[in-house]
C-alpha cells in the first residue's frame, strides 16, 4: 500500500524475453498487485514471466478467460494477440475487480524505470490528478537518450494529442508509463478504447472528455537492446484517424452534449473556411483568376486561420485547471 491506498501494477509484454523478469524482480514492495499479460508471445517471454512470479513467495499464473489472483504477482497469457492496448486493459479489468486504488503501467521491455513509480501513484494518492504520464520531452537532459528521429516523432504526436485531446500542457503522449484512479477507470469505457499502439492516445482524449486531471511526470528516456514492434507503415495513418475521430468525439460529448461552448462553431467554420480558400487559391492558380479573386481566397484563409487559433486558444483555457507538471 501506499500512504494508505491500494497500488496495482499492470506489465503488458510482448517478445519481451531477457526483459520482462527484471521488471517484475524491480516492483516496489509497496505494490498491493502485479498483472503481468503476455499478449501471446511467441519467444520464451511466457516461460521467463512464470519463472520470475514463482520466485514470489505469493505468486499465481491463470489464463486470460479464468483464473482468480489471490496473491501480488499474476501472470495472464492472451490466447491470440490483442495488442498493447488490449493487454493493459486485461489489466486493468483485473485491477477493478480487486478494487485498486491506483493502478499504474509499466511496460515490460525495461525502459521505466520501477524505482521511481512513487512519483506516478503520489499525486493520485494526493488528490492532485486522476492520471499521471511520463514526459520524455521537459527538458534536454530527460531526453538524451532519445534518438532525433524519435524526438521529431514525438514532438510531431504531442502537438497532434495536444488538439486531439485537449490537454494542451501535457507532453509525450506515447509514453507507457501511467498510473490512474479508480474513479477514473470506473468512469471510462475500456471497450471502447484503442487496442493498439495508440491506446495512450485515445485515453487521453477521453479523459479530457469527462474531466479528469493529468498531470505530467519528469523522467528520463532510456534505450536499450529491446526491439520496437511499431510497424510505422501502418501505425501513422492509424494514429491520424484515431486522433481525428477521438477529437470530434471530444468535441461532440464535452461541448455539445455536456455543455455547449462556441469555440465548436470556430472550429467548424475555420475550416469550412480554410477548405474554400484553398479552393479558390487553386482556381486562381490554374484558371488565373481575377487579381480580386486572389485577394477573396487569401482573406478567407487568414480568416480562417484566426477562427482556428481562437478556437484553440479557448480550449487551452477551458483544460487549463486539468493539467499540471510534477516537479523534482
Amino acid at each position: 500500500m501506499y500512504s494508505g491506498q491500494t497500488v496495482a501494477v499492470v506489465v503488458p509484454a510482448y517478445n519481451e524475453e531477457g526483459f520482462v523478469g527484471d521488471v517484475l524482480d524491480s516492483i516496489p514492495a509497496f505494490v498491493d498487485r502485479v498483472y503481468v499479460v503476455d499478449d501471446c508471445s511467441t519467444d520464451g517471454t511466457w516461460r521467463e514471466i512464470r519463472d520470475h512470479s514463482e520466485r514470489d513467495d505469493r505468486a499465481v499464473a491463470a489464463k486470460a478467460d479464468g483464473g482468480r489472483s489471490v496473491d501480488r504477482i499474476e501472470a495472464i497469457r492472451h490466447e491470440t494477440n490483442r495488442g498493447v492496448g488490449g493487454a493493459i486493459k486485461t489489466g486493468y479489468r483485473r485491477a477493478l475487480q480487486d478494487g485498486m486504488d491506483v493502478t499504474a503501467v509499466i511496460a515490460g521491455d525495461g525502459q521505466m524505470d520501477p524505482s521511481i513509480l512513487d512519483r506516478f501513484v503520489e499525486p493520485i494518492v494526493e488528490g492532485r490528478a486522476d492520471y499521471t504520464k511520463g514526459d520524455r520531452l521537459q527538458s534536454p537532459e530527460l531526453r538524451a537518450g532519445m534518438s532525433s528521429w524519435r524526438s521529431v516523432g514525438n514532438y510531431l504526436l504531442t502537438f497532434l494529442t495536444k488538439l486531439a485531446s485537449g490537454y494542451w500542457r501535457t507532453n509525450d503522449p506515447q509514453n507507457g508509463y501511467t498510473a490512474i484512479s479508480i474513479d477514473a477507470l470506473e468512469r471510462i469505457d475500456l471497450d471502447e478504447l484503442y487496442d493498439r499502439y495508440g491506446f495512450s492516445n485515445d485515453l487521453l482524449i477521453t479523459l479530457n472528455a469527462y474531466g479528469f486531471r493529468v498531470a505530467d511526470v519528469p523522467m528520463r528516456a532510456i534505450y536499450g537492446d529491446e526491439q520496437s514492434h511499431i510497424n510505422y507503415a501502418s501505425f501513422v495513418p492509424r494514429l491520424s484517424t484515431l486522433l481525428f475521430v477521438g477529437f470530434l468525439w471530444r468535441l461532440k460529448v464535452k461541448y455539445c452534449l455536456a455543455d455547449f461552448h462556441p469555440l465548436v462553431f470556430l472550429y467548424a467554420l475555420g475550416v469550412l473556411g480554410g477548405a474554400s480558400g484553398l479552393a479558390l487559391v487553386g482556381l486562381v492558380v490554374t484558371q488565373g483568376a481575377s487579381l480580386l479573386a486572389g485577394s477573396v481566397s487569401v482573406f478567407i484563409l487568414l480568416f480562417s486561420c484566426a477562427l482556428l487559433v481562437f478556437a484553440m486558444i479557448f480550449d487551452m483555457q477551458h483544460n487549463e485547471h486539468l493539467e499540471e507538471t510534477v516537479s523534482y
